[in-house]
């Protein structure tokens, strides 16, 4: 039986939406093992002068407990 571990993660980037996931992603995974997959709970963006200059997500990493 598997034992899973899930945090929440907030990250950001100028790209996109998919982008700051793939970041939140990246940065997890240098100190947590064993990655399941990746949940987007919330999704924003920072509006500056009528343009999008930053995407925002708030994700749940689940993970397997080794």
């Amino acid at each position: 039986m598997a034992i899973l571990k899930v945090i929440e993660i907030l990250a950001s980037s100028p790209v996109s939406w998919e982008d700051a996931a793939a970041s939140a992603v990246k940065t997890a995974a240098r100190t947590v093992k064993e990655i399941r997959s990746v949940f987007v709970q919330d999704q924003s963006a920072v509006v500056v002068k009528n343009k999008i200059t930053e995407y925002r997500v708030n994700v749940k990493i689940t993970f397997e407990v080794v």
